[in-house]
């Protein structure tokens, strides 16, 4: 198993029912490692490791991305997370 494990996870993490809560996630892993993240709450990349910080200032420089990223919460999160819990709900 040599190689390497490059990935990338986006997360929608809330705990009250009205997500007013919501924070939107995405991280960047290299081996097990977190690299760099963007968090909604924090609004821009943060860079964890040496190469995590390049990528998080050149990220952090275009406001076209941290734009997409921070409307996440409300293109992505919500509708998600309202099919979601909807799905679980009616099982109930």
């Amino acid at each position: 198993a040599d190689g390497y494990y490059e990935y990338m996870m986006q997360e929608c993490v809330y705990s009250t029912s009205d997500y007013s809560d919501m924070v939107y996630l995405e991280s960047y892993s290299f081996n097990k490692v977190v690299d760099v993240q963007f968090n909604s709450t924090v609004g821009k990349f943060v860079g964890y490791t040496e190469e995590g910080v390049k990528y998080a200032e050149n990220w952090n420089k275009d406001p076209a991305i941290l734009q997409q990223r921070k409307a996440s919460v409300d293109t992505f999160c919500r509708p998600n997370a309202q099919i979601w819990d909807s799905s679980v709900r009616d099982k109930a």
